[in-house]
């Protein structure tokens, strides 16, 4: 198991590294070093408070669903946990959510499958939250978004079917149905294939969180604790955009656009969505914007590496401070 957990870290490490060539190669070092000194980092500083207290309020949203367990939990002990989170990320990606429920399962006497299982319902609304974000943006610029799938997408796709619109119609819509008629067919061969389990299971896992949230008590705190989250999510990327002379060119709606390319570049298993978040974003703001590569590096490097340090920052106070709170019980 050691050397599988090794090769894994190792693989993911690669994996970032080479998605962090591809972001850098080809921009000019001089501007974008320019763009760096040139950042406004009153504004960086802002992110960095307000993704703090963004780190607060998941943790006291998530004490909410703990405390349905019946014992008590300390929002110390919670935000600990968050913080543990992120700091295990940059080491070993997706153990993170195992080291929080570590640190709140021995701190409150919770079992930790009981934890674990809030982690999950706490997710399940994090990801249709994202998934609502992500449609709402599309419909908010669709001016910005609609240009895009045309231009990069639709005219391609179009152009590589011989220049027939009509055929490019049926084939987008023909294909989807016959892999939904496929899937419906061979559904008994395909139940045996092990992905196949693990989609069915995850989509369970989202049903099944969504019924124990139903049943959650305070539901409506935990549901502005929610909106407040996410909300924060957006000022911290607005505040990147304050701090760059994107300013000038973007506004709030795009904050929220690049929040969501953001959420999708930390999700990718890399430690610490370094390479991931600096590729996904620096592309959307080429391909979306029209930015120079060079111009979605200094945005994309701001924005990271201050949502990085707030991670770092968390994770320390929280070895820090659960080491001196142990060394006293001892003692």
């Amino acid at each position: 198991m050691n050397w599988k957990k090794l090769l894994k870290v190792v693989l993911f490490a690669s994996i970032a590294l080479v998605l962090l060539y591809f972001s850098f190669r080809g921009i000019h070092w001089n501007d974008f070093l320019e763009g760096l000194r040139s950042a406004d980092y009153f504004w960086i500083l802002m992110s960095v408070l307000v993704g703090a207290f963004s780190f607060y309020i998941r943790a006291a949203r998530w004490r909410i669903i703990l405390l349905s367990l019946g014992k008590p939990v300390r929002r110390i002990d919670t935000f600990n946990g968050v913080g543990m989170a992120y700091l295990t990320n940059f080491a070993i990606p997706r153990a993170g959510e195992v080291a929080r429920c570590g640190v709140v399962s021995q701190r409150s006497g919770l079992g930790f499958d009981k934890v674990l299982g809030t982690v999950v319902l706490e997710r399940t609304f994090d990801l249709l939250c994202l998934v609502v974000i992500t449609v709402a943006v599309a419909f908010l610029r669709m001016d910005v978004f609609g240009n895009f799938m045309i231009t990069q997408i639709w005219d391609p796709f179009i152009h590589r079917t011989g220049g027939s619109t009509m055929l490019a119609l049926l084939l987008a819509a023909g294909i989807p149905l016959v892999l939904l008629a496929a899937g419906f067919l061979f559904r008994k061969q395909l139940g045996k294939l092990r992905v196949t389990a693990r989609v069915v299971n995850f989509f369970r896992g989202i049903w099944k969180g969504l019924v124990q949230g139903m049943r959650m008590p305070r539901k409506g705190y935990f549901f502005f604790l929610t909106l407040l989250m996410w909300f924060l999510y957006v000022c911290t990327s607005y505040c990147t955009i304050l701090a760059t002379p994107l300013r000038d060119q973007l506004n709030l709606t795009d904050a929220l656009f690049l929040m969501v390319v953001g959420s999708f570049g930390w999700v990718v298993p890399v430690q610490g969505g370094i390479g991931a978040f600096h590729f996904i974003v620096t592309l959307a703001l080429v391909a979306v914007y029209g930015l120079t590569q060079t111009s979605g590096m200094v945005f994309a490097t701001i924005s990271h590496e201050s949502q990085a340090f707030t991670m770092l920052l968390t994770g320390l106070f929280a070895v820090i401070y659960m080491g001196v709170t142990s060394k006293k019980n001892k003692t």
